[in-house]
């Protein structure tokens, strides 16, 4: 449902007869002496802070007359760091900033500092050929239900060609999602500029979500493996059956990101027979795999790259140290390198540690030269290191959240945490008018809700007249203000999962990839080209996400692939080519075109969506 505000005349009158205000300048100013100003407004606020990687949190300053909060911090070196907004104690994205960091938790914007004289590696450049990133949706029997994945293809990709290339499986952090390593880690862009430049193969890159146990309906108790069991058994078959990939351990690589680089390490070591690079960024893996140390000799002549990396400020260096020492003493040979400056246990480190090992990938007398130099000589610990502790270490990045959404039996409940609130309210596509929640005594504010129609919602808190989205929901709105959160109820008709064939799985509807592409002027959008039936494919549909969201909201919020997918399946529709667009230069004149913008709700925009497909 939708609210309405309606004016009278001589307020209307009124609004319309004030002298017009200066739009507020941009939320974040870089300055020419590389110092970054930051703004923000909220009337409501009574404290407001700014966090954000290179300077921590600092409060904000409210100009009598502008109205705006304000704070100048730095100078920052050329990067890309996240940030937030802390309002009376409650963190909020950037309303202004369409960028953000995908994660389960915390909710954080991009702030990216372009280079002075030259363009960082992940930074766009038009002149070079660009890749493709596909989001795909693959059927996991290790959990019983749909994962997800992205896939980058370099830009001589064809599939109607015979040529193959190398795969180079990449996992992010602790509470990313599968898209951080594209968002934050910006791995097509670097991936772009190397292969153009000369300093790298051309490779296929696939990015997991490294927590699967989060989509099961029921705890797994084996859950610390459940993500290798994906890798191996469901992911990799899928990612070899429907990309042209070279399939030996010649031709793979696995690399990641802290618990992404644990994992890599871990894969990597017990299946030396499926991957023979190997990339750890900020972090380690477990000394006790069985025979893969104690065969030094053996496990050496598997591995062509064994590469480590770590800031000697990140929070797990002496636990790397350790390792390394280990590894020396074991007589596995390695390549290492350190950095100093980046803020520790940062994407900062993750990026640049990753634009380090891309051109080793795949060439042996690279990778053969760079680990016989071994790359930098192991610094002493100096005594004064933070012994790792994996509880510690969780609590102080990822503090203890509330669950939210819940599911219950016919229930939704929803929670946030806001000590210093005095008031907060749900607002929601699935309530008539926001409702109020009920405070516990440690300052989590929840309601349930019963009786509502499956489907899928858009949601916020107003908490003290501000809006914040669900800190603990990974499913955001891509939406070009204020992002609002996502929830699909059980029996929602546009569930991914209605695509099982609970009696034989490999029935199971192969949904189509979202593919991301850019224009040559560097607009991006997305088309859905189905997998089924291809030859009789006769429409295209130009779904256009408004003036509100970005060219991702028919796939996030409209669930354009899943209803495309499901209806071809199911006899109901014809198989069409969908394009995915928010700017209107990309839609042809004489377009099939559904529009966002002509629809209250995105419940509306789903259901007519479904009637033009009907009608195909």
């Amino acid at each position: 449902m939708k609210h309405y505000l309606y004016l009278s005349a001589a307020m209307l009158f009124a609004a319309c007869s004030q002298t017009p205000q200066p739009a507020d300048p941009a939320s974040t100013v870089v300055n020419p002496d590389g110092t970054v100003t930051f703004n923000y407004r909220n009337d409501n606020a009574k404290n407001v802070e700014v966090s954000v990687q290179f300077a921590g949190s600092h409060a904000m300053a409210k100009d009598s007359v502008s109205g705006l909060w304000t704070l100048t911090l730095g100078p920052a070196a050329p990067d890309m760091y996240p940030y937030c907004f802390v309002v009376d104690g409650v963190s909020v994205m950037d309303p202004q900033n369409i960028q953000y960091f995908p994660n389960e938790g915390f909710k954080n914007s991009l702030l990216d500092i372009p280079g002075k004289d030259n363009p960082l590696i992940h930074a766009y450049q038009s002149q070079n050929p660009q890749g493709k990133v596909d989001y795909v949706t693959y059927y996991s029997s290790t959990i019983g239900c749909y994962n997800n994945a992205l896939i980058y293809t370099p830009a001589s990709y064809n599939p109607a060609d015979n040529k193959r290339y190398p795969v180079f499986y990449l996992i992010s952090g602790t509470t990313d999602t599968e898209e951080v390593y594209y968002k934050v880690g910006r791995m097509n862009t670097i991936i772009d500029n190397l292969i153009a430049e000369g300093k790298a193969e051309e490779m296929i890159i696939v990015l997991p979500y490294g927590n699967p146990v989060k989509l099961m309906d029921q705890p797994a108790d084996f859950a610390m493996d459940l993500f290798s069991k994906d890798l191996i058994n469901d992911l990799m078959p899928y990612v070899e059956a429907n990309y042209l990939t070279i399939n030996d351990a010649e031709h793979r690589a696995i690399g990641g990101f802290s618990r992404g680089g644990n994992q890599a390490l871990s894969n990597g070591l017990m299946n030396l027979d499926k991957f023979s690079y190997l990339c750890s960024y900020s972090s380690f893996t477990s000394t006790q795999l069985p025979y893969v140390y104690d065969h030094a000799k053996e496990t050496n002549s598997k591995i062509n790259l064994f590469w480590l990396g770590i800031g000697t400020d990140d929070l797990l260096y002496k636990t790397s140290h350790d390792y390394i020492e280990f590894l020396r003493k074991k007589g596995i040979n390695h390549m290492l390198e350190f950095t100093k400056g980046k803020f520790g246990h940062t994407w900062m480190n993750a990026k640049y540690f990753l634009a380090q090992t891309m051109p080793l990938l795949f060439n042996k007398e690279k990778a053969t030269a760079a680990m016989s130099d071994g790359g930098m000589p192991l610094p002493e610990l100096k005594g004064d290191e933070e012994e790792f502790n994996p509880l510690v270490m969780l609590s102080r990045l990822f503090p203890p959240q509330v669950t939210s959404p819940e599911f219950g039996q016919g229930n939704v409940t929803f929670r946030i945490k806001a000590e210093n609130a005095q008031e907060v309210l749900l607002s929601g596509e699935m309530l008539t008018a926001p409702m109020p929640m009920q405070r516990d005594s440690v300052g989590v504010w929840e309601v349930t809700l019963s009786d509502i129609v499956p489907d899928v919602y858009c949601y916020n808190y107003i908490v003290d007249g501000t809006e914040v989205m669900d800190p603990t929901n990974m499913y955001l709105a891509p939406e070009i203000g204020f992002k609002r959160s996502i929830v699909e109820l059980p029996g929602s008709p546009y569930s991914i999962n209605l695509g099982v064939n609970r009696d034989d799985p490999a029935k199971s509807i192969k949904y189509s990839p979202v593919r991301i592409q850019r224009t040559a002027e560097g607009k991006e959008y997305a088309m859905v080209i189905p997998n089924q039936h291809t030859d009789t494919i006769q429409h295209t549909i130009f779904l256009h996400s408004g003036a509100k969201a970005t060219f991702q909201a028919w796939q996030k919020i409209g669930k354009a692939q899943q209803i495309l997918d499901q209806m071809i399946a199911s006899g109901e529709c014809q198989p069409c080519i969908l394009y995915l667009v928010d700017d209107d230069s990309l839609v042809s004149n004489d377009a099939i075109t559904l529009n966002a913008d002509n629809f209250a709700t995105w419940s509306e925009a789903r259901k007519a969506l479904v009637e033009m497909l009907k009608k195909m």
